[in-house]
């Protein structure tokens, strides 16, 4: 065997020639291994020792040149598994090829299983940081429910859901959200696309206009129930909602006023304003996603606006982005005309929320645990927007940030044409990362602008330093 290269399985050579020593020779070989794919995602490396032995190097040399790959994302390494080549490393084709035809797409999939191409960091949008879930509260309140639940709390329930945890929403919402609510009007969903199928299916015939950035599956469930989409403008302002007047057949208007998904910008009064006039001169609804309205950082919050008309607008909340998507908790305050329409609808067949969790989730609200687990929630999420932006200033002063005053993800403007090279820039440092022009409604009229959705709520603490040194080495440099 030659000096200059070592063999793994068929035909896979490492070229340890060219300039600057056999460290930087096998850190470059090593590299333009899984670059090229010749080196497959998953693929367990030799031991430091077995590779220097094939090599005829120094054990600490290949020592060090793992554990500097490693630290950039290239290979992984984990007690008792060795050392791997990172799945977030994949040259152009090779995801498809790598992966079964039948794994599900992770991003925005409730209950999407681990696999092991989950890249090493993830920035996308969607969940929270489920590892600061209160689990200690959570088991405290859940004993407590547990023990004064009635006996009917063990069958089925019925659609609307508990009165107990619909009454303690009905005051949380009007205290923190200036939600105008009866419990009597608020119905428990398992999600908020539960609510969101029920209403489409309520509504019956006709268009719903959606925001023109948002969420596709959205689209998809007001579709499946026999309603059309169309895409109403997004601006600086938020949605541009004196456009509804001119849209024929329109039913409603699925809105996100307090932080829009995901431009993050609230809507501006006056557009708030002329939804709710549109609404009371056509008869039409606004269904107000409030997905993460308790999360504000450097403005006085915003309040739903429900509390403008409660009889032209659905106020869907959820604890997904509050607590975690695991538990399956969200709510509607429906307008007094859609209420039994709408339990009709439920009533058949529909799943309903579990009872225990809906009476946890009562206890937790009403014990103040939610409100504490809020405020210790918003200064964490809070910290970790100060160094995203503090980063970005740093290392990429070239790149504009908006979108911050409140939520879980920023905003991040790139020059044009730029934004699907960068994501994939990214996806080579193990970073899961989203453009803005992904949740772009391909209907709509004017192109998407190059950004990328930047989700600083959703690693784990100790995961968020690599996170943020994997998206400063995707960004391009400045001038």
């Amino acid at each position: 065997m030659e000096d200059s290269w070592a063999t793994f399985g068929r035909d896979l050579h490492l070229d340890l020639s060219g300039p600057g020593g056999l460290r930087a020779a096998l850190l470059r070989a090593l590299r333009e291994a899984v670059r090229s794919g010749r080196l497959a995602p998953g693929t367990r490396l030799p031991s430091s020792r077995s590779l220097a032995a094939d090599l005829g190097i120094a054990r600490n040399t290949v020592a060090d040149a793992y554990a500097e790959l490693v630290a950039e994302g290239w290979l992984s390494a984990r007690q008792g598994s060795g050392t791997r080549v990172a799945w977030g490393y994949l040259p152009d084709g090779a995801r498809e090829r790598a992966l079964p035809r039948t794994a599900p797409a992770a991003r925005h999939s409730p209950g999407a299983p681990h696999h092991a191409d989950r890249p090493r960091f993830d920035l996308t949008a969607g969940t929270p940081d489920v590892s600061a879930f209160p689990r200690t509260a959570w088991l405290a309140a859940a004993r407590r429910a547990l023990t004064a639940a009635p006996s009917d709390a063990f069958g089925y329930g019925t659609p609307a859901g508990r009165p107990e945890l619909r009454a303690v929403l009905a005051d949380y919402l009007a205290r923190a959200r200036g939600v105008r609510a009866d419990p009597d009007r608020i119905v428990v969903c398992t999600g908020f696309m539960q609510g969101l199928a029920l209403l489409s299916r309520t509504l019956g015939t006709g268009r719903v206009a959606t925001e023109s950035y948002g969420l596709g599956f959205h689209r998809a469930v007001i579709e499946r129930a026999g309603l059309r989409t169309v895409p109403l403008g997004i601006d600086e302002r938020g949605a541009r909602t004196e456009e509804l007047p001119a849209l024929d057949d329109l039913r409603a208007a699925l809105l996100t006023p307090a932080h829009q998904f995901p431009t993050g910008v609230p809507l501006h009064p006056d557009r708030r304003a002329a939804a709710v006039n549109w609404a009371r001169a056509t008869g039409g609804y606004v269904l107000e996603d409030d997905y993460d309205g308790e999360f504000r950082y450097d403005r006085q919050p915003v309040g739903a606006l429900q509390g403008l008309d409660p009889d032209h607008v659905v106020y869907l909340g959820t604890a997904s982005k509050s607590l975690a998507p695991a538990l399956r908790l969200a709510w509607m305050v429906l307008p007094d005309r859609l209420v039994d329409p709408l339990l009709a609808v439920k009533g058949a067949g529909e799943w309903q929320s579990g009872q225990l969790e809906q009476l946890t989730l009562a206890e937790f609200i009403s014990s103040g645990a939610y409100d504490r687990h809020l405020r210790g929630m918003r200064l964490r999420y809070r910290r970790r927007r100060d160094q995203l932006v503090a980063a970005l200033a740093e290392r990429a002063p070239q790149v504009r940030v908006s979108g911050i005053a409140a939520g879980l993800h920023a905003v991040l403007e790139l020059p044009p044409g730029t934004e699907q090279s960068i994501v994939q820039a990214a996806r080579w440092q193990g970073l899961a990362l989203e453009g803005l022009g992904d949740f772009h409604d391909p209907a709509a009229p004017t192109p998407p602008r190059d950004a990328l959705v930047v989700a600083y709520g959703t690693p784990p603490d100790h995961s968020f330093a690599g996170a943020l040194d994997a998206l400063i080495r995707a960004l391009p440099p400045g001038e």
